[in-house]
């Protein structure tokens, strides 16, 4: 997923998006270790996308408290 895409997202959305992203990262995680799939690189993926959101939420959240002061 593109930070470009992300950052275009609400603040909802994103909050949706980061636990679908969560919900396939244990699906996949399950998987391999019940031993049905090796896709490592999926994981490794989804991790970092899941680390795009939640920077980008953290972000904006900092940027309204500062907007707050």
């Amino acid at each position: 997923m593109k930070v470009d895409k992300i950052r275009n997202l609400t603040d909802a959305e994103l909050q949706h998006q980061e636990s679908d992203l969560a919900d396939q990262l244990f699906k996949l995680k399950f998987q391999l270790n019940m031993g049905q799939t090796e896709s490592l690189k999926k994981i490794r993926g989804l991790r970092k996308d899941i680390a795009r959101v939640k920077t980008i939420l953290g972000e904006r959240t900092r940027a309204t408290a500062g907007e707050k002061k």
